[in-house]
């Protein structure tokens, strides 16, 4: 089912000033931030983080125990927000949906073959049916880079399209894994593409590929997602991922969201890090910021 808004020419090759996004992008980083609005950034970065494990050797007993972090963060500072979501694979979707309760987290779960995205698309789809009837409340789909890269740009989009109707209420966030796209480009054609299908986010990476999240890269689909809001007034979420591990980082793509997007994305329901080694590099800044001094890095659980 294709969305009802007038689908552009994706043969039509966007054209991205490389220059110019690389200065602005390295500008945010140079932006002075006060120690309220600091702590305040901190906390709401904390609250936009999908905790993530994705690894073969995931264990029931290790899917329970991010789940309790995602809920008690550091037991030391009560009131802390929890995070956004728990991220899974699907076998492991029931186990985290049955853990979180009603404490409000999300349960994501990746689908489509990931992370390569190579397998035929009724895989795809029956992938994602088992995520979403164990209990899903978002997917996290990837595209089909080889035929992305091959310009079979209806291929990609009717299949984003056709997993987008799979989910049926749950949010799709689509993978474009822009460390293998190459150029920016490329990253702005795919984000067009993806929202176009349908996404409800736009996501840089798998996690597993490197180059993974980039600022640069990020300020391209940033501005892809406003110029959609613009021209279709459909609001898109972004969610970068991977390689963003450091507080001050997070902070940085706060700034740039702000500057590009406004206030109305400025909470988890638009905007996501897919970063959970993030977390506990957040945890010790807050208590920086509130006791005056680090606490070593034994008093967080290693993800």
């Amino acid at each position: 089912m294709k969305p009802n808004i007038k689908i552009p020419d994706f043969s039509n090759t966007a054209i991205v000033d490389q220059v110019g996004v690389e200065e602005r992008a390295s500008r945010f980083t140079k932006r002075s931030i006060k120690n309220e609005t600091k702590m305040n950034g901190l906390l709401l970065a904390l609250n936009m983080i999908d905790l993530t494990t994705l690894e073969g050797k995931d264990t029931v007993g290790k899917v329970k125990q991010l789940c309790t972090k995602a809920v008690h963060l550091h037991e030391a500072y009560p009131g802390l927000p929890t995070v956004a979501a728990v991220c899974v694979y699907p076998s492991m979707v029931g186990v985290a949906k049955k853990a979180l309760g009603d404490s409000g987290v999300k349960v994501a779960s990746v689908s489509t073959a990931f992370p390569s995205g190579q397998a035929p698309t009724q895989v795809k789809i029956d992938d994602t049916k088992y995520a979403v009837e164990n209990g899903a409340d978002e997917i996290d789909m990837v595209i089909s880079r080889g035929k992305f890269l091959q310009g079979e740009y209806n291929f990609v989009f009717d299949e984003i399209a056709l997993i987008k109707e799979t989910c049926g209420d749950a949010r799709l966030k689509v993978i474009l894994e822009t460390g293998e796209l190459g150029t920016y480009d490329r990253v702005r054609k795919a984000s067009d593409i993806a929202m176009y299908a349908g996404a409800d986010f736009i996501k840089t990476s798998t996690g597993k590929i490197s180059p993974a999240a980039t600022m640069p890269v990020t300020l391209v689909m940033l501005e892809a997602i406003r110029d959609f809001y613009y021209k279709t007034g459909k609001k898109i979420a972004m969610k970068p991922a991977g390689g963003i591990s450091k507080a001050k980082l997070a902070l940085h793509y706060l700034v740039m969201l702000n500057e590009v997007l406004g206030e109305d994305w400025m909470n988890n329901e638009w905007f996501r890090f897919g970063a959970s080694s993030l977390a506990n590099d957040l945890l010790m800044q807050i208590m920086k910021q509130k006791t005056g001094i680090y606490q070593s890095s034994n008093y967080f659980s290693i993800d």
